[in-house]
């Protein structure tokens, strides 16, 4: 057995429960929740549990193909508004759905205090909402915008009746917690579990559990162990450690799909002048910053053994990456693969920018929010040791990270992507696009990266309403982004989930786990 399962599997059985019963599923799920506030934080774990309690206007499939949720249809009745149909259902107090309660949303969402990470984005194209029926609402735009019906995925419908004047506590306590979703909230323990319920009433296929337990366990041999314990019966993240062991064990089965999401390293480009862990070569303060400068940046790139690290590190769960996107997505840029490792030429890069002696440099990173998080750093700073870049790695826990970055902290640091409009305006929007909260864009840019010419090409494609068309204007705008490195990318993970042989699952291109495909095998 592997050392790492091993050592965690003791543990697991002193302390677990009994096994699920038929009629409950416990899931074990890699990075906690940090808000059941379905507008709360923009962050995958809380997208994944939403997902669950409440639903948005338009789903995606496990293929990334929009298709009805609240909204049976939707269409454009003039070229600035979008018409949306909607289903007749209960929310799960039963307070009929009605176009009141997509209003209320669409207001609510810009104006949740305190959110970390905002949605905003995705209802800032609506300039106006009104409501011609109980079942019928009209959204319009500033001018043609085709991708609305997108990102409303993105935009869970809450109730009004339960929402109003509610915190972001209420929903944590349960209070406002009232969706229209397959699952209803029992509870909520932050950091700990959330426990679910099926809902009887809900609108589309029913689910195969009564009860879900919704575990956060980060630890990767942990929830590994848990899994073969039969504590819990899905895992999420499955660890590329243990991935050869799972393979031979008949009592698991593993479900794997390439993702959209990418794991990159961004840069400090918000100063002008000495970056807080960037130093000469001595560990001499600088009095500009060097990551401002293109040919440092590729330098750092170039420097980085993509194939390596998938090998050794990831262990095949990940593919080298030089865009946001994996081939055969809408977007994808056939001629933009992995930089090409180049030590040699990183060398000249840097001495060409003024810095023969190389540099000094801590790269800071979560240790426990991505797939083999803290190795990764480690690697690549050992890598850009090798180019006379002496690194400093320093690995924390995401809770202590995350606002850190987000307050600029940082000089160089590793974050993921996930793509959730599975098209590459949705990445450039939050990590590329100049910080702007005015318009919601660069809400995710934690490195400052600015580019008015890709600024320019970004709301080109969002006004172009052929798709063909928009296409080749995110393509460029996509190839602007990584010629001038606005950020570094490392790989596209893939999704790998691991069940209980007992069960079957679908995967899908997207990361957040749809417990409604979860389902007993026959």
């Amino acid at each position: 057995m592997n050392k790492l399962i091993g050592t965690a599997l003791g543990a697991v059985l002193a302390l677990s429960g009994t096994a699920a019963s038929a009629q409950t599923l416990n899931v074990g799920v890699s990075a906690p929740v940090t808000s059941i506030d379905p507008h709360y934080h923009n962050l995958a774990p809380n997208i994944a549990l939403s997902s669950q309690i409440f639903d948005p206007l338009v789903e995606m499939d496990a293929n990334a193909c929009l298709v009805p949720g609240l909204a049976l249809s939707w269409k454009l009745v003039a070229p600035d508004t979008w018409e949306f149909k909607l289903r007749e259902t209960n929310f799960q107090d039963g307070t009929p759905f009605t176009s009141a309660d997509v209003l209320f949303t669409l207001a609510r969402v810009p104006q949740v205090p305190n959110s970390p990470s905002s949605f905003a984005v995705y209802t800032k194209p609506v300039v106006a909402a009104v409501a011609v029926d109980a079942h019928t609402v009209r959204m319009s735009t500033n001018g043609v915008f085709p991708l609305l019906p997108t990102y409303m995925t993105l935009v869970y419908i809450v109730s009004s009746k339960a929402a109003d004047g509610a915190s972001t506590d209420d929903f944590n306590t349960g209070k406002a917690a009232t969706g229209t979703g397959p699952f209803r909230l029992l509870s909520y323990k932050p950091g700990d579990r959330v426990t679910l319920a099926r809902n009887d009433t809900y609108w589309g296929p029913k689910p195969a559990w009564q009860d879900v337990i919704w575990r956060m366990i980060p630890n990767d041999a942990a929830r590994t162990a848990a899994l073969l314990a039969g504590d819990v019966d899905f895992i999420d993240f499955v660890p590329t450690e243990a991935l050869a062991d799972l393979r031979g064990n008949k009592k698991v089965r593993l479900w794997e799909r390439l993702s959209l999401r990418l794991v990159f390293l961004g840069l400090d480009q918000s100063r002008d002048g000495s970056s807080p862990f960037v130093h000469g070569p001595n560990g001499e303060t600088l009095s500009k910053n060097p990551l401002k400068d293109q040919r440092v940046r590729e330098a750092l790139s170039i420097a980085i053994n993509r194939s390596a690290i998938d090998d050794r590190i990831m262990e095949g769960a990940a593919v080298p990456a030089g865009q946001f996107l994996p081939p055969g997505t809408y977007s994808y840029v056939p001629d933009l693969g992995p930089p090409r490792y180049d030590p040699g030429r990183a060398k000249t890069l840097l001495a060409a920018a003024g810095y023969p002696n190389g540099l000094r440099i801590t790269l800071h990173g979560p240790n426990d929010r991505y797939v083999n998080d803290a190795k990764i750093i480690q690697a690549v700073g050992q890598m850009w040791e090798r180019i006379g870049v002496h690194t400093e790695v320093d690995a924390l826990p995401w809770s202590s990270y995350v606002g850190r970055a987000n307050k600029q902290d940082f000089s160089a640091f590793l974050f993921g992507w996930g793509t959730g409009t599975a098209e590459a305006s949705d990445p450039l929007i939050a990590q590329i696009a100049t910080w702007d909260p005015a318009k919601g864009w660069g809400a995710s840019n934690r490195g400052r990266y600015a580019n008015p010419a890709i600024d320019k090409l970004i709301a080109q494609a969002l006004g172009t309403a052929d798709d063909a068309a928009r296409e080749k204007v995110l393509i460029q705008a996509e190839k602007m982004a990584f010629d001038d490195v606005a950020i570094i990318p490392l790989h596209i993970q893939k999704n790998i989930w691991a069940t209980s042989a007992k069960l079957t699952y679908v995967p899908s291109v997207g990361e957040t786990p749809r417990l409604i495909d979860v389902k007993p095998a026959q």
